[in-house]
């Protein structure tokens, strides 16, 4: 019973991706109209012919010839009509679904996602949420179809002959649950699996694309495709044991047809023989199973569907917190804190007292008992050993880590500002800044929509990559998948110029020199402070590596 009846995160997740009613009923109603049109053309078939052979005046066949003309017509009509408008409808509330996910996971980046296996993330926001379509269209739709076309073919036939009616009935039952039992005792287990298997195979892709060449040169990529082919093996016979048990549902919808079919010919034999039942009505109530059969084998299908939906959603729903974590900062509202931070001055000072701050899930402290001073046009050097806890100290003052002890801006407690509306006032250039698969100029623009070519090329001209650019073929220039085609000088050198676009009073810089080497590192640390204090601004420099006393204002050093 619990397969069937999932936990309410689940249940939250579906109801997600299940179209509001008004735009679900419209694709029910036309597909319970071309399946009750199927059969009812077999139905009027099967009496036409019966009854055309006994040779009556036309005039008893028209509404018949009628009847075929129409039914024949409506059920590709109204199958049409049922294809437009529930997929519409799914395909709506997909995109519905997927900002919905979205929205529910940022609260956690960046720092709630340190952990998590990309590849697989990416898989359960992509591929298990497009699973989620089939919420609606194999599931739902089909099983409520089903259900009213068996109901109301049974009572059709049980105007004909109520002991067809009962074979009938009893044959949808046994078929139903004979069928899921049969496929479930084979695919139930496959169909679970298929999800996880295929954010398994998509991580191990992704890890192998990215690092491939450091996998070669230490000789270990055989390895990791031996991996990488196992997943696939794994995956791939998932996929044919959930085939297998389609087969075995076939072929027992298939055993329980032809049993519906025998058990309404000897039925409706005695009334035929005893001249109670009419040729042309036994015709019918012998050839409507096949048609009814036809449509009801969706309903094992649906609850096969139902497994693999119902694993796609719980693979959303662990993606999705039910709560943020204590140490991210909550943005319950984007606009708290907007006028405190207009008020500011357009240098302001930021101040630590014992801060400290943890990861999430973390069971000791990333950093702890931080205090320092920075003020309009200093330049402050933040070191210690690796684990010291400074980058730590970076995602809480660009507040995407939560802190305890004091952190103002201009004297106001920044954990009484949205986390947006600091970032307005501190930003970040990472160690690892990310670039994206386009040109240069794009890679800037995000900083500020509204600058000019002008304004791009003058602002790269101050972080030194005037002539650079210019050598590459201009803005157009592309820099590769997260920076392959450029340096890691290069790479800080942009992240500085989007720094400076978008004119960041305080500026973090976090060991901008971790992937270079140390001549041009030593050459990077200058032009970054130089170029970031030209406006006044501040500038936090963040480095285990020595700088320079004549390049700095103050040093803050944390233990290990």
């Amino acid at each position: 019973m619990s397969e069937f009846l999932p936990p309410a995160r689940v249940r939250a997740i579906l109801r997600l991706a299940q179209p509001s009613t008004r735009r679900f009923l419209p694709g029910l109603a036309a597909g319970v109209a071309s399946a009750l049109s199927a059969v009812a053309l077999l139905a009027t078939s099967a009496w036409l012919i019966t009854r055309a052979a006994e040779q009556p005046p036309i005039l008893y066949l028209s509404m018949a010839i009628v009847g075929v003309r129409a039914f024949a017509l409506g059920r590709s009509a109204f199958r049409y009509l049922d294809r437009l408008t529930s997929h519409d409808a799914a395909f709506r509330q997909l995109a519905a679904l997927r900002v919905g996910v979205f929205e529910r996971i940022l609260p956690l980046a960046p720092a709630g996602l340190a952990n998590t296996r990309r590849g697989d993330l990416l898989t359960r926001l992509v591929r298990d949420v497009d699973d989620l379509q089939d919420f609606p269209l194999r599931v739902v739709q089909p099983l409520a179809t089903a259900g009213m076309l068996a109901v109301v073919s049974v009572v059709g036939v049980w105007l004909l002959s109520p002991l067809a009616a009962l074979g009938l009935a009893l044959c949808l039952v046994l078929a139903g649950v004979l069928g899921t039992a049969a496929s479930g005792s084979v695919a139930a287990g496959s169909e679970r699996e298929l999800a996880p298997l295929r954010g398994d195979l998509a991580d191990r892709v992704l890890e192998l694309v990215e690092n491939i060449d450091v996998l070669t040169a230490f000789g270990v990529l055989d390895a990791r495709l031996e991996g990488l082919a196992g997943a696939d093996d794994r995956l791939r016979l998932a996929t044919l044991r959930r085939s297998v048990g389609v087969g075995i549902q076939g072929a027992v919808l298939s055993l329980f047809a032809g049993a519906a079919t025998v058990a309404a010919l000897l039925a409706g034999f005695g009334g035929l023989s005893g001249g109670s039942l009419p040729g042309p009505d036994f015709a019918v109530i012998v050839l409507v199973p096949m048609a009814v059969f036809e449509i009801f084998a969706v309903v094992p299908a649906a609850l096969g569907a139902w497994r693999q939906v119902r694993s796609s959603a719980q693979r959303v729903a662990d993606a999705v917190p039910t709560t943020v974590p204590l140490e991210i900062p909550i943005e319950s509202d984007a606009d708290s804190g907007r006028d405190a931070v207009a008020a500011m001055s357009a240098q302001p000072v930021l101040l630590l007292r014992g801060v400290g701050a943890s990861w999430p899930g973390a069971t000791e402290p990333g950093v702890s008992g931080v205090t320092l001073r920075l003020g309009p046009g200093e330049r402050v050097h933040l070191a210690g050993p690796s684990g010291a806890g400074k980058t730590t100290l970076a995602q809480v003052l660009v507040r995407f880590l939560d802190y305890t002890g004091s952190y103002t801006l201009d004297g106001v407690e920044a954990n009484t500002l949205a986390p947006s509306a600091v970032r307005r006032v501190v930003g970040l250039c990472e160690q690892q800044p990310w670039l994206f698969d386009d040109s240069i100029r794009q890679n800037l623009l995000f900083a500020r929509e509204t600058a000019s070519d002008d304004d791009l090329l003058a602002v790269l001209d101050r972080v030194g990559l005037g002539d650079w650019t210019a050598q590459r073929g201009g803005l157009d220039a592309r820099v590769g998948e997260r920076g392959a085609l450029v340096s890691g000088g290069q790479a800080q050198r942009i992240a500085l110029a989007r720094a400076l676009l978008a004119d960041f009073p305080v500026l973090v810089v976090d060991e901008p020199t971790a992937n270079v080497d140390e001549a041009q590192g030593d050459r990077l640390v200058r032009d970054i402070l130089a170029t970031a204090t030209e406006d006044g601004r501040a500038v936090l420099l963040i480095s285990h590596t020595p700088v320079p006393d004549e390049l700095i204002t103050a040093r803050v050093t944390l233990p290990a």
